[in-house]
């Protein structure tokens, strides 16, 4: 199958006018200007031309397809059957994949249910994104996010947990390694969970079995921990303490040395954070990303859709925080495609057009590398060569 466009983005702002992919197997065969792939392809080769932009598949490194992005979620939750949630999770999977999303990482769920999705959407059976998934997430008795299963006391019950998790199918090993806002009765977002020991065995056990460690760290305290023990993407990172916030410049020097990716996990409604928050305090938050970024740590795209107010169609939106932050096009869209894939550990099958990767494209109206708001502008996205196209209702929404 050959697919022109007005450009194609291969990766890293690089931009082809004119340009062409040519896809076979599931994969991309070539890309080049048009008229060399036309030459390349027969009569018969089926075609498809778009007038607008071809580029990587975006990547959601951060979601949450057991919640349901509501008021309420944890409540929601409770009161949902398994089978009732995996109905529901196909369908989120649907909308993340339609939004032009074709690699997303869950990181955490009740009873593996996004490792059974991932399995379904692997098999062909569902339409979604490609799913790297965590199963239940390690927290402690109580802790953060205690109501998906994954509680666990001392070294020996944090390794048990992963071993289970990598046997049912996890890609990632997610660990709540200070408290969050979603689990009321636990403790408090600044407050770290587990001990250097214990996180440790944890990232030791994943790494055995060459399966990454992803932090859930809000506090200062906790995120040092967690580059202590070795871990590979820190989530949230917000550097909070009891009092305010505390960016430790010598504990960011080595998240930038060690190579850890840090997802700020950005709402698609940033923009209301000041109201919610109060101004002086959301600017605060906003200056930490910027001057993580400025300092060179690498960030990749995430949502965190399925907390509050954080649906699952909403990543193109999350990532006008990043311009408005001052970041180039060019380096947002590398955040959510060729970091994202390099921190997923997916780095050589995904995340750029170049032959041999898989065919995970997406399709807009417009060019983002000069108006990000050309990526709700979908025209086609594709997974492993496969085409989903949006409903005439939803384009361009």
């Amino acid at each position: 199958m050959l697919i022109t466009g007005g450009r194609v983005l291969t990766g890293s702002g690089a931009c082809l006018e004119d340009g062409a992919v040519l896809v076979g197997g599931g994969a991309i065969a070539a890309v080049g200007p048009r008229r060399e792939l036309e030459a390349r392809t027969s009569p018969t080769t089926p075609r498809l031309d778009f007038t607008g932009t071809i580029l990587p598949g975006l990547i959601d490194a951060h979601v949450h397809l057991v919640f349901d992005g509501g008021t309420d979620p944890v409540a929601a939750l409770d009161a949902a059957t398994d089978d009732d949630l995996l109905a529901a999770m196909r369908e989120r999977a649907g909308r993340l994949l339609l939004s032009g999303v074709t690699t997303a990482r869950d990181l955490g769920d009740r009873g593996g249910l996004a490792l059974r999705l991932a399995t379904e959407i692997a098999d062909g059976r569902t339409p979604g994104p490609r799913l790297v998934a965590a199963g239940a997430p390690a927290t402690t008795v109580g802790g953060h996010c205690h109501f998906l299963g994954g509680e666990v006391t001392g070294e020996a019950e944090i390794r048990a947990l992963v071993r289970r998790n990598l046997a049912a199918g996890a890609g990632v090993v997610k660990a709540m390694v200070t408290g969050g806002g979603l689990t009321k009765d636990g403790p408090k977002i600044h407050e770290s969970q587990f001990t250097p020991g214990e996180l440790a065995a944890l990232v030791d056990e994943a790494h055995r079995a060459g399966v990454p460690v992803a932090a859930h760290a809000h506090g200062a305290d906790g995120i040092e921990a967690a580059v202590e023990a070795g871990v590979d993407t820190i989530e949230h990172c917000t550097w909070m303490t009891e009092d305010g916030l505390d960016l430790r410049e010598d504990v960011l020097r080595r998240i930038i040395d060690e190579g850890i990716a840090v997802c700020p996990t950005v709402s698609p409604h940033w923009r209301t954070l000041p109201r919610l928050f109060g101004e002086e305090r959301a600017h605060a938050m906003f200056d930490t990303v910027r001057r993580m970024a400025e300092a060179g740590t690498t960030l990749i795209a995430g949502t965190d859709a399925g907390v509050q107010r954080a649906g699952f169609d909403g990543l193109a939106s999350a990532l006008t925080f990043y311009a408005h932050l001052g970041l180039g096009h060019a380096a947002i869209l590398d955040m959510a495609t060729t970091h994202a894939a390099t921190a997923l550990g997916l780095g050589g099958t995904t995340g750029k057009i170049a032959p041999g990767y898989r065919a995970d494209l997406l399709v807009v109206d417009g060019d983002p590398l000069t108006d990000l708001a050309a990526l709700t502008a979908v025209r086609a996205v594709f997974t492993a060569g496969r085409r989903h196209e949006p409903s005439p209702a939803s384009s361009g929404a």
